[in-house]
């Protein structure tokens, strides 16, 4: 029976692969199995115990924490009984987490740890809805008013020794057409949007992916993005279905470690790691002897040439062949053992790929399939595949997802994977979705051969190396009222972390250089100075503390003069062009991200 709903989905999954390492967790120093059996049984009592707190098909419930065996047995347990996930960034601060809690109107919320208990404790009193609180890792000395979720457990099994029943009657009432889930999703202005997906638009995901990826019970994955966030979820989700161990890394920065213990066969990620690895590889050859270094140099090299015969279908010489074997033995092997030695694929998302990135990537064995999406498609669009791969693009549309694009070059898509609309947002929901087509806002092309390339974007949204979606307006906003500021535009589009580009009031720079006893005879030198970049980037801090740290403004380039209308920075309405403020200040805005240091 093919699944309708994630629920059915799951209990597939249970019953077609009786796994003892259904789910994998590092405890006490290493790695720990989660059988099937172990998976349903958790699931099963959360559930019940969700029963017997009150909560009810179509209430909202939400979950604040780190990637772990218990996010996907709360998430499981939430759906199971007919109510709504809403997942939420552990590093957001409390003030974003309350706007979220009381725009879905949240009854119930998961915490994992003491951090994100303490957020909860802060915004409490100002979410009415809000009736219970439930701690994954705990008990807290201060955790008066929070349930354990280990105490739950307990609860949920004394409900099903009187009710055996009580799990099955729950899934039944679980249909396609009902809300999975709410994901928070920063919108052109800054406002979020809760992205409404039903069973039907993730389980339509699911199936469509399962037919183009060949994953089966032998393959482990690692996983490390967030499961907040649509790509890991409904990676998991394909996982589950598919029968693959799913290993939790301890965080993103223990990644290195876990690939060498967990030995992972894929792993969804975004293109920051790919750049992450690349630099390592690079500083590895930089600081190798001369011998060592004219080897790895020489098998990059024929990697290289090697890989793009291999893409252009073109036959590769038995000469090349047989440097590229011993390039493999000699160097290749050790790079890929760094990956834990068993990787078949890293799929990626969420974020641009560079190409030449994927190139040398696919050059030493390491095969890149890059795909593309949005929260509002559940996500995947399109992607590339084993059988079809052309980088530089994101692939070809997945099977019963139609692409065409609009006259201005817009993607529009259509397919039952298409959100069900924007939480309380009716007018939001008619502008973007127009006769069953979703308006991405993506700006792309489709080639002779079917794949899709993305040449641009509508909205003004940031989307960085790390797949954060970020809203400049949102943060400019805030730094407008800021004297010492006459305009700030936000950069950081594809980047590793969020910059700006910032005019200074003249007036007031040097007022306040004067009161330091700088010398202001000469202000383009005083605004180069670490005194006046130092005192600038305070301002900022202070005036965007509220915002959550991947939206923090890191660096900044100083400029001079005002933007103007004579050189097209400025519309006559004097808003500002992001785009062509990007392209004139494109040297310095290269500048602030491969500068060593922050001025």
């Amino acid at each position: 029976m093919v699944p309708q709903t994630l629920v059915e989905l799951f209990l597939h999954a249970v019953t077609s692969y009786k796994k003892s390492n259904a789910l994998m967790v590092k405890r006490s120093g290493s790695y720990q199995a989660i059988a099937s059996e172990e998976l349903l049984e958790a699931v099963k009592e959360l559930a019940a115990a969700l029963v017997h707190l009150g909560i009810e098909k179509g209430d909202r419930v939400a979950l604040l924490s780190e990637n772990r065996p218990e996010w996907t047995i709360s998430d499981l347990a939430i759906l199971s009984v007919g109510a709504i996930n809403v997942p939420m960034y552990p590093n957001l601060p409390a003030v974003q987490v309350e706007s979220q809690l009381v725009d879905a109107g949240t009854k119930a919320i998961f915490v994992s740890n003491r951090v994100q208990h303490d957020k909860i404790c802060q915004v409490r009193g100002r979410v009415p809805s809000l009736e219970s609180v439930i701690l994954i890792e705990g008990p807290l000395s201060d955790s008066s008013g929070c349930l354990l979720f280990r105490d739950l457990l307990g609860t949920g099994r004394g409900s099903l020794e009187k009710n055996p029943t009580l799990f099955e009657q729950k899934c039944a009432q679980v249909k396609p057409n009902d809300l999975a889930s709410i994901l928070y999703t920063a919108g052109t202005t800054g406002a979020p949007k809760g992205v409404m997906l039903s069973h039907s638009n993730l389980v339509s995901n699911v199936l469509a992916c399962s037919k183009v990826f060949h994953l089966d019970e032998s393959d482990v994955a690692l996983s490390f993005l967030p499961l907040c966030h649509i790509f890991e979820r409904t990676a998991c989700y394909l996982q589950i279905f598919r029968g693959v161990t799913i290993a939790y890394a301890e965080s993103p920065e223990a990644v290195p470690q876990n690939l060498l213990e967990v030995k992972p066969t894929l792993v969804a990620s975004v293109p920051r790691l790919f750049e992450k690895m690349h630099s390592r590889i690079m500083d590895t050859i930089e600081t190798s002897s001369a011998l060592k270094r004219h080897l790895m140099r020489w098998a990059l090299c024929v990697g290289r040439e090697h890989s793009l015969l291999k893409l252009s279908r073109t036959k590769v010489p038995f000469w090349l062949s047989l440097q590229k074997e011993l390039a493999s033995i000699l160097v290749f092997s050790k790079l890929r053992q760094r990956l834990g030695g068993r990787l078949r694929m890293f799929i990626s998302g969420g974020a641009p790929l560079d190409k030449d990135l994927a190139e040398f990537f696919f050059g030493v064995g390491v095969l890149i399939l890059e795909g593309y999406g949005l929260t509002e498609t559940s996500p995947v669009i399109a992607v590339n595949t084993e059988e079809n791969l052309k980088f530089g693009t994101v692939g070809k549309p997945l099977p019963g997802v139609e692409v065409r694009i609009a006259e201005d070059g817009e993607i529009l898509t259509r397919s039952t994977s298409v959100m069900v609309g924007y939480f309380k947002k009716e007018r939001e929901t008619q502008e973007s979705i127009v006769d069953g087509w979703y308006h991405t806002g993506d700006l792309g092309e489709l080639d002779r051969d079917g794949f899709l390339r993305i040449t641009g974007r509508k909205k003004d949204i940031l989307i960085t190396a790390g797949a954060k979606n970020v809203a400049p307006q949102k943060i400019e906003g805030l730094l407008r009222d800021n004297p010492y500021l006459l305009n700030v535009v936000v950069v950081g589009d594809r980047k590793p972390f969020i910059a700006a580009l910032v005019v200074p009031s003249r007036e007031k720079v040097i007022a306040y250089a004067r009161g330091r006893g700088l010398d202001c005879s000469n202000y383009s030198s005083l605004i180069q100075s670490q005194e006046i970049y130092d005192f600038i980037m305070e301002q900022i801090r202070t005036s965007t503390l509220e915002l959550a740290s991947f939206e923090q403004i890191k660096r900044i380039g100083i400029l001079e003069n005002e933007f103007s209308i004579d050189n097209g920075e400025l519309t006559p309405k004097m808003n500002v062009r992001r785009h062509k403020v990007e392209a004139n200040y494109a040297d310095l805005i290269e500048s602030i991200y491969t500068r060593s240091v922050h001025h």
